[in-house]
């Protein structure tokens, strides 16, 4: 889960540099009126087949030191076979080799492009969950403000540069539920959806929890989105394993209900950690049993449930990253991946790499 992921600003912004050219001076309202459509279908079925791809291992981090571009080329190839879509969260150095692998290597995959957003404002008396006194000045946070145009901005180049891999933008993670750390102002998340949209043909969303998206409110951010992005973790949520597909059903109706059946919804988040520790937030709230059983029977029914109802998706996420959570090595935040962070199959992705439609696709082709 990507609730306490928060990039350094200053490293990132000079990880973009000099390739983010041509940066937009001021926020113009020119995005279509039209919803594009996603693209659901390849060689006569659907393919809405996704996985969170947070390619960094032991060591890596997004503010550190970067995936070298062979590592890259392993993990992509590592998950093609078995997957339709994989999903970024910010523009980086690696986001352009990502793409070019894709399409250099033949690979079947197609990538939601992620733009991270961080919070780009501060009040002088600021409330918990980043909410402000009513007439309570907002003071900008410039440098914010500069890196959250920046990764807009390198989104749109290179989904203009690369429209055969980019599937869509997704511009900021998390960034309205009242629990995140880095809440954005709604009318600056719309400013930048639209600028993406004025600037691009691929598809734009923004990604949050279904307890944003359950909201009346949230219906200003649909209303500019091509599709919604909704994060369903039925293990955050105090939900056992036999309630967890009831559950994202119940959640996924819930927030159709709320914005129209003609307003699609991906679920960008869904998955079932194999370790945790037994306090704070995880005890609390967690009470099914984490492992590779539970994960495995999970990506079994969830998948079924998905190809059901042809809900497209993005499991989370392909491999652990160490890099996230707490110190202790047990923390939940490392390890939700399907495969351990050394690239070894765990059951799930065992089980995936013998059923996964997609190595039934290659199989037949002879790829």
């Amino acid at each position: 889960m990507s609730r306490l992921i928060r990039p350094a600003i200053a490293l990132l912004v000079l990880g973009l540099g000099a390739c983010a050219s041509a940066q937009p001076v001021g926020y113009q309202d020119d995005a279509t009126d039209n919803r594009r459509p996603l693209e659901s279908e390849r060689d006569g079925r659907w393919s809405g087949y996704g996985i969170s791809f947070g390619p960094y291992r032991a060591g890596q981090h997004p503010s550190g030191e970067q995936p070298s571009v062979e590592q890259l080329r392993e993990d992509l190839h590592l998950v093609d076979p078995h997957f339709d879509l994989i999903r970024t969260y910010a523009t980086n150095e690696i986001s352009e080799d990502i793409l070019r692998i894709i399409r250099e290597d033949g690979l079947g995959l197609r990538v939601m492009l992620g733009a991270w957003l961080t919070r780009d404002h501060s009040t002088p008396n600021q409330m918990a969950g980043g909410d402000r006194l009513d007439g309570e000045e907002v003071e900008d946070d410039y440098e914010s403000r500069f890196f959250n145009r920046q990764q807009v901005q390198r989104a749109i180049e290179l989904a203009n540069e690369y429209p055969d891999v980019v599937w869509a933008i997704n511009v900021g993670n998390e960034t309205q539920v009242y629990w995140s750390d880095h809440r954005l102002a709604m009318d600056r998340l719309i400013e930048h959806i639209k600028w993406a949209r004025g600037h691009t043909d691929v598809p734009v969303t923004t990604a949050d929890d279904y307890n944003f998206w359950n909201k009346p409110e949230s219906r200003a951010v649909s209303a500019e989105c091509d599709f919604i992005a909704l994060h369903a973790y039925a293990m955050w949520n105090s939900q056992t394993l036999e309630d967890s597909i009831a559950w994202t059903q119940e959640q996924y109706d819930i927030v159709r209900e709320l914005h129209g059946d003609d307003l699609p919804i991906v679920i960008t988040e869904a998955g079932w950690g194999t370790s945790m520790v037994d306090y704070g937030l995880q005890s609390e709230l967690i009470v099914a049993e984490a492992g590779l059983e539970p994960q495995i029977e999970f990506t079994k029914r969830f998948l079924e449930w998905a190809a059901e109802h042809e809900v497209a998706h993005f499991l989370f996420e392909a491999f652990d990253e160490p890099w996230k959570g707490g110190d202790d090595p047990k923390e939940i935040e490392k390890h939700w991946g399907l495969w351990y962070e050394s690239r070894e199959p765990k059951p799930a992705a065992e089980w995936l790499m013998q059923h996964s439609p997609r190595l039934d696709e290659l199989e037949r082709s002879g790829g």
